[in-house]
């Protein structure tokens, strides 16, 4: 498929046959199809086959579910690299013709023979895929920009060759003068080789940045089912035998040591450990389990060993259900039809007509044949200009290099559209609003205890632990005190705390269980302290040593300095934030209310994350999304409009629209900013390529076209939209960088209470 409207015609044929509803994707080069049960899938591809198109089943149909028919990969990665060789030989063959043919001291004596030679192969063979897409729109009945393109170019060049051994502009000595008149000829002196060149070169640079982006189209869905364990040790008669996870079948029980990813979704049947679920669910606290609790694969294992029984293998599992998700909502995205080609599907027609109908009253007339044709073929050589093939592809390669200076990343043409209308703005909670990274937080001594003693026993005792709680602890001991003391007798009670002893004290830390246990009780403050922590949705960790309790931590996720700011840049912008999050809700309102946000919507899993967003476009909003995890993927992809932060999974980057590579919340609000100004960039352009030729064509239709006074409008119109392009490169971000700052303050010595 060349354009959108490829894929508005296949999906009207598809949707032509008896019960089959099916819904064409050009981005992704898909259709999802809904058949009626035990229908011959052969005659979905039969039907795309006789529209002109290649197409194969991505899988095979279970019985009512439909099927996915997709573009061969092989055949997208050879039309990628055929595209790139033509337009690195246009490139090569065209600028010289152009330059010989627009500026005349460059032209020699047979400089219009240099330039046949050169041009013949851009237009015929470079331009080819044009071509051939016009003649399998000839052959339905339908006009896109290729039908442009290719009429616009074989007309210059079918001209020009009639010129040159015809008529006189073969003749030594020919030049190309900038004679500003406005008067009639028969166009046999004058040639239009840099014309089509030019063409055919900017329009395939265009359809090559297009063709590659569309090429990632996938690798989201790769990456989400890479996440999962390889391998996996099964429990066979009492015996650990290692195999692939795809053998793994329901109810054999597997081992999960520390670090490891649990290979599939199951039911712990021995041991407990805390595990890491925020690459799927994004709760930013590790998930304590035991015996008959259930785990998801891909988690990782952050504690102890344990022995899981899988219940949900394949396509069953979790992941793969996300998996699903997230290729159900690409292939449901809106198919934005790229402006060009809305506006060609009227342009095109009415040039030709134009173009036919000059001829016509030329000959009814009564004049030469050479001066009706000359007419008419000066139409349809007005009606492809220069500045259209640059429109899209400047504004769109100065506005990315520009956000890429600036670490925002725009993935392609559609992704401007969605930022105008955005009127709502979902963010995620844990590695966007916050920095995702467990930090110590507060620290509470009992009567007598100072601050340094507390936090230095309870670092020392943590620093031989990996859990994150722990690492929390251990970090924010050690900002204060390098190195902390050697902690001996290290025990660790999986999901309760830790026991060590430090400079000889016997020191506990963590859950008021653990304490219980050794019939530590907590004093008032103390208990007071812990009750206010966790209202604010704070983990709080007891200290207690030499048989008492001594002080309270608290441990939480760190919002990040720039949140607040970006939430204001989004309100200027027009956006309604929302905070959308796995974290329990008062976590969720306590960071809210931190930033500005006002709407919050928490304990939702990521199934319902696509559901939420589902929602709000149903209410007639359109919603841009920022996430990093695993578990934004789908949703980023359900959404009009995906922001990934760069600091976030391979697969919610692939999922998003727009990459925002640091993990600064302001560079979002930079980014609707930039490509908003790219899009009206962009329209611009569209408009003045298409005015500068549309107030021509009835100069040309009256025989009045000046070959050099058309060669001088659309140098003109070139450079116009060449330069408005460039003003892009002038976008600077409102924000100071901050980080540096951050970093250095962090590294100064904390002062002693």
């Amino acid at each position: 498929m060349t354009c959108a409207s490829c894929a508005n015609r296949i999906e009207r044929k598809l949707n032509k046959l008896d019960g089959v509803s099916a819904s064409v994707n050009y981005a992704t080069e898909q259709a999802r199809v809904s058949t009626p049960v035990d229908y011959d899938s052969q005659r979905l591809i039969s039907t795309v086959e006789e529209a002109g198109y290649h197409a194969r089943l991505s899988a095979a149909p279970e019985q009512g579910d439909g099927a996915t028919v997709a573009g061969v990969p092989d055949r997208k990665d050879r039309e990628l690299e055929s595209l790139r060789q033509r337009l690195i030989t246009s490139v090569v063959l065209a600028v010289p013709v152009i330059l010989i043919s627009m500026i005349p001291v460059l032209q020699f004596t047979y400089w219009q023979w240099l330039c046949l030679t050169l041009a013949a192969p851009v237009i015929l063979w470079a331009g080819w895929p044009f071509h051939r897409a016009a003649w399998t729109n000839l052959r339905h009945g339908s006009a896109t920009m290729d039908t442009l393109i290719s009429m616009g170019t074989l007309s210059a060049f079918v001209w020009s060759l009639y010129a040159l051994f015809l008529g006189t502009a073969g003749a030594p000595g020919m030049t190309h003068t900038f004679e500003l008149t406005v008067e009639p000829t028969d166009g046999a002196g004058s040639i239009y080789l840099e014309v089509g060149a030019g063409v055919v070169m900017f329009v395939l640079a265009g359809r090559y940045f297009e063709k590659r982006s569309k090429r990632q189209a996938g690798t989201a869905l790769r990456a989400l089912l890479q996440l999962g364990a390889k391998d996996v040790g099964v429990l066979r008669g009492g015996v650990e035998v290692r195999i692939a996870t795809a053998e793994l079948v329901v109810g054999d029980e597997f081992i999960v040591r520390p670090g490891e990813k649990i290979a599939t979704d199951g039911t712990v049947v021995t041991g407990t450990s805390a595990v890491d679920e925020s690459m799927l669910t994004g709760e930013s606290m590790p998930v304590e389990v035991g015996e008959g609790d259930t785990v998801t694969g891909a988690t990782v294992n952050s504690g102890g060993r344990l022995v899981v029984k899988a219940t949900r293998v394949g396509s069953d599992t979790q992941l793969a259900q996300m998996a699903k998700l997230v290729e159900d909502a690409q292939s449901g995205k809106a198919e934005v039809q790229r402006l060009a080609d809305r506006i060609s599907g009227v342009f095109v027609p009415v040039a030709i007509a134009i173009a036919v109908a000059a001829l016509g009253a030329w000959l009814g007339a009564g004049f030469p044949a050479a001066a009706a044709f000359t007419a008419a073929v000066a139409v349809l050589i007005i009606a492809c200009p220069c500045a259209l093939g640059l429109a899209t592809p400047t504004a769109l390669l100065v506005g990315t290099g520009r956000g890429a200076q600036l670490g925002i990343l725009l993935k392609g043409p559609e992704v401007l559209e969605s930022t105008r209308k955005v009127d709502t703005i979902v963010l995620d909670k844990t590695g966007t609003v916050t920095t995702g990274t467990m930090e110590l937080h507060d620290v509470y001594p009992a009567e007598g205890v100072s601050t340094d003693q507390l936090l230095g026993l309870a670092g020392a005792a943590e620093s031989g632990s990996e859990h994150p709680i722990a690492r929390a602890i251990t970090r924010g001991a050690s900002d204060r005190f390098a190195p902390l003391s050697a902690a001996e007798s290290f025990t660790n009670s999986e999901g309760k705390g830790v026991q060590a002893i430090v400079d000889g004290h016997l020191v506990v830390v963590g859950r008021a269980s653990m304490l219980a246990d050794r019939s530590l009780s907590l004093p008032a403050p103390l208990a007071q302290a812990k009750a206010a922590a966790e209202g604010k949705g704070h983990t709080a960790v007891i200290v207690g040593w030499d048989g008492q309790a001594q002080g309270v931590l608290t441990v939480a996720d760190q919002i990040k300095d720039s949140s607040a700011e970006a939430i204001t840049g989004f309100r200027k912008l027009g956006l309604s934030p929302v905070l959308l999050t796995g974290d329990n809700t008062a976590v969720a309102n306590q960071v809210a209310d931190q930033v500005g946000i006002e709407k919050v919507i928490a304990e939702v899993m990521p199934a319902d994350k696509v559901g939420v967003i589902t929602r709000m476009q149903d209410e007639g909003r359109t919603v841009a999304m920022i996430g990093d995890g695993v578990n934004d993927a789908a949703a980023l992809a359900q959404a009009d409009l995906g922001l990934a932060m760069g600091t976030g999974t391979d697969v919610a980057i692939e999922a998003s629209d727009i990459t925002l590579v640091r993990g600064d919340l302001r560079s979002a609000v930079d980014a609707v900013r930039l490509a908003r100004k790219t899009l009206a960039t962009i329209k611009g352009n569209l408009f003045w390529a298409f005015a500068y030729n549309t107030a021509a064509i009835p100069l040309a239709a009256l025989g009045l076209l000046n070959p050099m006074l058309a060669g001088a409008a659309m140098a003109f119109s070139s450079v116009f939209v060449v330069s408005n392009s460039l003003r892009l490169r002038s976008f600077s971000t409102r924000y100071r960088q901050t980080t540096g700052d951050r970093r250095t303050v962090a590294k100064q010595p904390a002062p002693n209470p």
